[in-house]
């Protein structure tokens, strides 16, 4: 028991020193008595290391999308609470029951769109850290927490772990449940976790992920580097940094190809935000007439696109995305590719805090529902972080992590 009071008398601490400038996680009024409290009674129930649940006493921040039980959820907008409410999230129920300790709700974009909230980034605050889960990867980077949950339906946890210099795991497409978190588009939600430690994210994601089956890395490893117009849209510093990690590992012996894809990377984008727009105007069809006057003008923006979108030009998007997903998992077993790698952001975190920067990078593999992990690999000259990002084989979670601990282990050597 004293080792968990003494770990939240260090969090406690830490908060008094970070968090007034970060802003990572929604105020709480007696944040660290319910905190002391939680961990006198997860003490008392596993007194001895025998037994004890794989998260016991890991500190998690939760994305305020996330219903959870004893929170509001406001879901960085400005409407009522009691519109919004609903039961817990499975993920925050099956953390709980892990032996994870709730640290508070993180701060998110508005509805986990483009519209941000006060959250600073740790490695300099006149920098964004990210969106959409930017409070959960703040929080991750500043030791504010062990991990934290967030979601991605375009590059909301792994272009935010970039740019705080934290690990970023996106699952595969409904690995883990969405059941108690406010969807913006069904088709492109995803739960992750941020963490500075990736065996902390491998952990929690153990723990989240359905079926979850612990694996060990053989043989060669075969990585895909997609040429074209994607990487175009990497900035020079981070095309340069990218050039470097390819280089390193092709050194020490990893095998890195070319790989033709996305010949038409205009219409991939195309798609998904049409797909965005039709689906977050049906999920929010009857707050938006009920709190037009309340949502940012871009999240308005979205949802009166998403009005405009017929039904019969929706289906044809998603019977495109299929045949999208379908080609791309055969490009992938064609080529023998164990992930592809890429840059994780267009460049470091921009500055400001009026926007959250770009998510291109990330969507093709968000929009293919292939599982994703970031890993800092570097910084740029002004010492803000660069990341790079792998995206593995459909439902290969857990080799996915096996990959970035070798691709990690070959960048340190």
């Amino acid at each position: 028991m004293e080792e968990l009071l003494e770990k939240i008398e260090s969090l406690e601490a830490r908060f008094d020193s970070f968090e007034p400038e970060i802003q990572a996680y929604l105020p709480e009024l007696g944040r660290f008595d319910r905190l002391r409290a939680e961990a006198v009674r997860l003490a008392k129930r596993f007194p001895g290391p025998a037994g004890r649940p794989p998260l016991y006493g890991l500190l998690a921040g939760i994305k305020d999308i996330f219903h959870v039980e004893g929170f509001e959820t406001r879901a960085g907008s400005r409407l009522p609470a009691e519109a919004l409410a609903g039961p817990e999230a499975v993920a925050v129920t099956r953390l709980r029951s892990a032996g994870a300790l709730i640290t508070g709700k993180t701060v998110t974009t508005e509805f986990a769109y483009f519209a941000p909230g006060p959250t600073r980034n740790p490695h300099n605050h006149d920098h964004t850290p990210g969106g959409s889960s930017s409070g959960s990867a703040a929080a991750a980077a500043a030791g504010l927490c062990d991990f934290a949950l967030g979601t991605q339906t375009i590059g909301s946890i792994n272009r935010p772990a970039a740019f705080c210099g934290v690990y970023g795991f996106k699952p595969s497409y409904d690995r883990i449940p969405k059941e108690g978190v406010i969807p913006l588009a069904p088709s492109f939600d995803h739960v992750g976790v941020l963490a500075g430690d990736l065996r902390v994210a491998e952990i929690a994601a153990a723990v989240l992920c359905d079926e979850w089956r612990p694996t060990e890395r053989s043989g060669a490893i075969r990585l895909g580097v997609p040429t074209g117009s994607y990487l175009e849209h990497a900035d020079p510093i981070a095309r340069r940094h990218f050039e470097e990690v390819r280089s390193i590992l092709e050194n020490r012996a990893l095998f890195v190809s070319n790989v033709a894809l996305f010949s038409d990377f205009r219409r991939v984008r195309e798609r998904h935000q049409k797909v965005l727009a039709f689906e977050t105007a049906r999920v929010h069809e009857e707050w938006y007439d009920s709190f037009s006057d309340r949502y940012h003008p871009t999240t308005a923006g979205l949802i009166q696109q998403g009005r405009q979108i017929g039904e019969a030009e929706y289906v044809g998007l998603l019977e495109d995305l299929q045949r999208y997903r379908f080609e791309l998992d055969a490009v992938m077993t064609e080529n023998e590719i164990d992930a592809w790698i890429a840059p994780a952001a267009p460049g470091s975190a921009p500055r400001g805090l009026g926007a959250t920067g770009d998510p291109v990078m990330n969507l093709p593999w968000t929009q293919a529902g292939l599982p994703t992990i970031t890993i800092p690999t570097g910084a740029d000259p002004d010492g803000l972080p660069l990341g790079t990002q792998l995206a593995g084989v459909r439902s290969g979670d857990e080799n996915l992590f096996r990959l970035a601990e070798s691709v990690i282990a070959y960048l340190r050597v």
